[in-house]
C-alpha cells in the first residue's frame, strides 16, 4: 500500500501559527497599536515572535510554536478571578499553566504535530528549567522584551519611578546578557529609557566608615 508523502514542515509551521493566532484573535482586550485597536494577545503572540527571530534566527518549530502560544487565551482565566495574595497567585499561574498546556496540545495535534514536538512545546511554555534549558531562556527574554516594549510604559505610569526600578531590576534579572543587549532595539520615551539606565546601573559601593 503506497503511503501518503510527509507534510512539509514548513506548512504544518504555518498551520500551527495559524491555528495559534486564530484562538487569540479572539481576545476581546484590545491594543491600539499604530492607530489600529487589534487583540492584545495576538499582539502579543506577533511580537513574541519578532523577539524570537531576532534573539535565535534558526529557532526550531517547537520554539517557534512555543513563542507564538504562550499567552493562548489568557483572558479566560484572569487574575482578578482569584482572591488576592501569593497563594492565590501561585494557584492562578498553575491553572493557567494547565490548561494553557492542555489548549497547545488540542490546536498542535489538530494540525498534524506528532506528541514529541507537542511536549518539547509545553515545556518552553511553560519555562520548565529556566536556567538549564536555552530554549527556554530564549522564551524568557522574549517575554521580557515584549512586556518592556508593549507594558513599561503603562506599568511606570501607574507605580511611580522607584516602584519602576524595582520592577525593571527584577525583569532584568530574568534575563540574559543577549537578552539585555536586545534592549537597545526597543524605542523608549526619554523617561522610560532614564528609568530603564537607573535600574541597570551598578550598585555603589557604601561610602567608607
Amino acid at each position: 500500500m503506497a503511503t501518503e508523502p510527509a507534510e512539509p514542515g514548513g506548512d504544518r509551521l504555518a498551520r500551527g501559527l495559524a491555528a495559534i493566532d486564530a484562538a487569540n484573535a479572539e481576545d476581546p482586550n484590545q491594543l491600539v497599536v499604530d492607530g489600529t485597536s487589534r487583540p492584545k494577545e495576538l499582539v502579543h503572540a506577533e511580537r513574541m515572535s519578532h523577539w524570537l527571530a531576532v534573539l535565535a534566527p534558526d529557532a526550531t518549530e517547537a520554539q517557534q510554536l512555543a513563542a507564538r502560544a504562550h499567552h493562548l487565551r489568557r483572558w479566560v482565566s484572569p487574575r482578578s478571578d482569584y482572591p488576592d495574595g501569593r497563594a492565590a497567585y501561585l494557584r492562578w499561574r498553575a491553572d493557567h499553566k494547565r490548561r494553557e498546556a492542555a489548549e497547545v496540545g488540542e490546536l498542535l495535534e489538530g494540525v498534524g504535530y506528532d506528541a514529541a514536538t507537542i511536549e518539547r512545546v509545553q515545556a518552553i511554555v511553560a519555562k520548565e528549567r529556566l536556567r538549564s534549558d536555552p530554549d527556554v531562556q530564549t522564551q524568557e527574554d522574549a517575554l521580557c522584551l515584549v512586556f518592556l516594549e508593549l507594558q513599561y510604559d503603562d506599568v511606570a505610569a501607574q507605580l511611580g519611578d522607584e516602584h519602576t526600578i524595582q520592577v525593571l531590576q527584577r525583569t532584568a534579572k530574568k534575563m540574559s546578557p543577549a537578552g539585555l543587549a536586545a534592549t537597545g532595539a526597543i524605542a523608549f520615551s526619554e523617561h522610560g529609557a532614564a528609568l530603564l539606565a537607573r535600574a541597570l546601573a551598578p550598585a555603589e559601593d557604601p561610602p567608607p566608615r
